[in-house]
């Protein structure tokens, strides 16, 4: 364009040139300055009025020599004229170019604006769902409507052998089409080189291999982009246009934008995939865990149900030689059967203790809501051990508030809890040691402690002293007594809680919620 300008601006001077004063040619000028508005190169505009202005001065002087040294007035007033014109006609030039700059950088906002909307509506609908397969079909469909294709193509390459997963999709299709199939030796070449170079290439006629390869897409053009998820390039995506038709404007930079946005899509519906097996694994492990605790729970109940019979019966049989039911017994052989009628009640409440643990933790528990006086039950608890205390020489005894109050509850169960703790008590403490039970209440609940002065509970023990063989336990206990208690209490509303007697034992608190009158 500068080349024309210039040359133009060279014969329109030498048509000055030979022309008389009063055939003003330089008005020529003006067509070169005002073509240059087409180049927008201020800089050629601005040179060309600065040649135009000395060439019409220089045309002047030679068409007055010409003249004999004659320079006509209205000749030279319109060569001033003309000089002015040139500066106008450059002006406006440069202007124009000013405004076409600003008309060009407009339309490519615009023309990005459009982008950018049409690759969010894009990458909004591919990413609408989770499913893995359906972010593939969305992916295709989304990618030939953005780049104006005529089809496209997704290779899924699953594993590392075996033949690869093609979708493809072609411009008026109902739907993707599905196959596994080994692909082509150009179309292999086409997907290595995609993984290879991590980035968008178009596929053109200019060499052996890219004829090759659009003739085996049927295609004129084609462009090519990797699908990187979890650092891996997992997907290729070719779009690819027919004879006669052509890629949107901007297109490369379009597939670019969309590749990332589909790469993300992808990556989110792998994962919500992961995690719906994982999710899959760990409902199938946690019903495995709840029939194996059934059955074993199912068992534990099981034996222990049988076992109360026995022990029962040996219970009665023992109390029964004590009493003699069955003649008189010698003092020796009186205080063996005393031992292993102490040693039968432990058991007997072991195997209480395990059916109980088997029925709270299979949900189960009692609904029995009748009064419970504190006064009786600590009284019953201590007439039942009080062979046992005499025999391990331990005084138990009760403290026992005149008129205290009632709570609510299974009288059973709460009675349990207290059998737990005095038997923890009468074991913890030695020959000539003390338990004491006591019972006290205010207007809003009542308070029964199991206080001795025995070996207390190593500070070690006493976080998890309440918990499922927590501890705190002696003679090889099964770990459940206070556990069990802590569940029967807090079933009836109430609490459990250890503290060190000084200077050596401990006291065990139970405060459950006082009946209303």
């Amino acid at each position: 364009m500068a080349l024309l300008c210039y040359g133009l601006l060279i014969v329109a001077w030498i048509v000055d040139l030979l022309t008389p004063q009063l055939f003003i040619a330089a008005i020529l000028f003006n067509g070169p300055i005002a073509l240059s508005s087409l180049a927008l190169n201020r800089r050629l505009t601005t040179n060309l009025v600065v040649f135009a202005e000395i060439a019409n001065a220089v045309a002047g002087y030679v068409n007055g020599v010409q003249a004999g040294h004659h320079w006509d007035t209205i000749a030279i007033g319109d060569r001033f004229l003309l000089a002015a014109s040139f500066v106008l006609v450059g002006y406006l030039s440069i202007r124009t170019q000013e405004y076409a700059r600003e008309a060009g950088a407009s339309a490519g906002r615009m023309r990005q604006i459009e982008i950018e909307k049409a690759l969010r509506g894009a990458a909004g609908r591919v990413r609408e769902t989770l499913n893995v397969e359906l972010v593939q079909r969305a992916i295709l469909r989304e990618s030939v409507e953005l780049l104006g294709a005529s089809n496209a193509t997704l290779i899924a390459r699953e594993t590392a052998f075996g033949p690869p997963l093609l979708l493809s999709y072609a411009a008026g299709d109902a739907d993707v089409t599905i196959e596994r199939r080994a692909l082509s030796n150009e179309i292999a070449s086409l997907a290595t080189r995609a993984a290879e170079e991590r980035k968008v290439f178009a596929i053109t006629g200019n060499d052996v291999l890219g004829r090759l390869t659009l003739e085996a897409l049927r295609a004129s053009e084609a462009l090519a982009t990797p699908i990187a998820t979890n650092g891996a390039v997992d997907y290729i995506l070719i779009a690819a246009v027919g004879e006669g038709k052509a890629f949107v404007p901007d297109a490369h930079a379009t597939l670019t934008s969309f590749a990332e946005q589909a790469a993300i899509a992808l990556e989110q519906a792998r994962l919500f995939t992961q995690l719906g097996e994982r999710n899959d694994e760990i409902a199938r492990q946690k019903d495995e865990l709840a029939d194996r605790s059934d059955v074993i729970r199912d068992i534990v109940y099981a034996l222990a149900h049988d076992l109360r019979t026995p022990l029962a019966a040996a219970h009665v049989t023992m109390n029964q030689a004590l009493s003699g039911a069955y003649g008189e017994l010698p003092e020796r052989y009186r205080g063996i059967l005393g031992t292993a009628l102490a040693a039968n009640d432990d058991e007997r409440r072991i195997v209480e203790t395990l059916l109980l643990v088997a029925r709270y933790e299979a949900g189960e528990s009692s609904t029995v809501r009748e009064p419970v006086p504190c006064a009786d039950l600590v009284t019953g608890v201590i007439d039942e051990f009080r062979p046992v205390s005499e025999i391990k020489g331990v005084d138990l005894r009760a403290d026992v508030r005149p008129h205290s109050l009632v709570t609510l509850g299974d009288p059973h169960e709460i009675r349990r809890a207290v059998i737990n703790l005095v038997a923890n008590a009468l074991d913890a403490t030695p020959r000539d040691g003390h338990v004491v039970v006591g019972c006290s209440a205010d207007q809003r609940s009542l308070t029964i402690t199991v206080a001795d002065d025995g070996y207390g509970v190593a500070p070690e023990h006493r976080a998890s002293l309440f918990e499922r063989f927590g501890g705190g336990h002696f003679r090889g206990g099964t770990g459940l007594g206070l556990y069990i208690v802590r569940r029967i209490i807090e079933k009836h509303g109430g609490s459990v809680a250890y503290a060190p007697r000084e200077p050596h034992g401990s006291v065990f608190t139970i405060t459950l919620p006082a009946m209303v009158a």
